[in-house]
């Protein structure tokens, strides 16, 4: 029986796109992962008791209102404080507002703690293959 690794999944902060959510979320599903879904306006404690609760190995955080480095700021911090400061974590979406050089954002967000930073019109199939070398399943 293959093992499910599972993915915390959610739409932080004052943001309420879905879809990107949900095509996410079927994209893991399909892929072999457990996803835990805990939908839009989702706060960062959100993210660390699901993790916590369903021993998760990841947490995406989607953000495409641009106010993503403002909701994401001191999120590994609180994991750490949560006792799952390794998790991985992933960012993606429109992280910030207007148009900003990407390897600057990328690399704000990097500093902040994320393991990877993903910008608009990344496929899933991209993370995806990322997560699974960064779980040792490929």
């Amino acid at each position: 029986m293959q093992e499910h690794k599972t993915v915390v999944l959610g739409v932080i902060g004052a943001d309420v796109h879905a879809v990107g959510n949900r095509i996410l979320d079927y994209a893991l599903t399909q892929a072999g992962f457990k996803v835990v879904n805990i939908g839009v306006l989702a706060k960062q404690e959100e993210f660390i008791n699901a993790a916590i609760e369903t021993a998760a190995d990841a947490i995406w955080v989607s953000s495409l209102y641009g106010h993503g480095e403002i909701d994401c700021r001191g999120l590994r911090e609180k994991c750490q404080e949560a006792g799952i400061g390794r998790i991985i974590i992933y960012v993606g979406g429109n992280l910030v507002v207007g148009k900003q050089d990407w390897e600057k954002v990328k690399e704000t967000f990097l500093a902040m703690g994320f393991d990877r930073v993903y910008p608009p019109g990344t496929l899933p199939e991209e993370a995806i293959a990322d997560l699974r070398r960064d779980l040792g399943l490929s």
